[in-house]
C-alpha cells in the first residue's frame, strides 16, 4: 500500500517539475528540488536568469504560485529561486543555449554553434 503512495507522490513531483519547466522557458532553467516542510511544500528552482522567473514586481512568480495551488492542490507552496553560478558547466543550461541557437540560426551553422559552445564549456573549467 505504501508503494502506491510513494509512486503517486513521485508522479505528482514529476508533473510539478514539468509544469515549472514549461512556465519558465527562456530563463536558463536547470532543475527543480522539492522539499516537504511543516508549513507546506518548498520548491527550489535553479536558473541562469532568475529575474525572468520573478518577473516585474513579482507577477510571474505569483502566477506560478497560484497555478501550483490550483493544479496540484498544494496548500502553501513556497518558491525559492537560486541562480546558477557558472552557467557553462550546467548541462541543462548549455543544452538550452544550443537549442535556442539552432532555432535562431537554423541547422546551416550547427558546426559553428557546437564548436563555440564547446570552447565556452572547456574555458569554464569542464575539462
Amino acid at each position: 500500500m505504501i508503494e502506491r503512495q510513494i509512486v503517486a507522490q513521485k508522479k505528482k513531483e514529476y508533473q510539478i517539475q514539468e509544469m515549472i519547466a514549461k512556465n519558465v522557458k527562456g530563463s536558463g532553467y536547470s532543475h527543480t528540488k522539492l522539499q516537504r516542510t511543516p508549513l507546506g511544500e518548498k520548491i527550489i528552482i535553479y536558473a541562469a536568469r532568475p529575474g525572468l522567473i520573478v518577473g516585474r514586481k513579482g507577477q510571474s512568480i505569483i502566477k506560478l504560485t497560484n497555478d501550483l495551488k490550483n493544479n496540484f492542490e498544494l496548500e502553501n507552496p513556497q518558491i525559492e529561486i537560486n541562480e546558477i553560478e557558472n552557467i557553462n558547466i550546467d548541462a541543462m543550461v548549455v543544452a538550452g543555449k544550443i537549442a535556442e541557437s539552432l532555432e535562431r540560426f537554423g541547422t546551416a551553422r550547427f558546426k559553428g554553434i557546437m564548436h563555440k559552445t564547446m570552447e565556452e564549456v572547456m574555458s569554464a573549467g569542464a575539462l
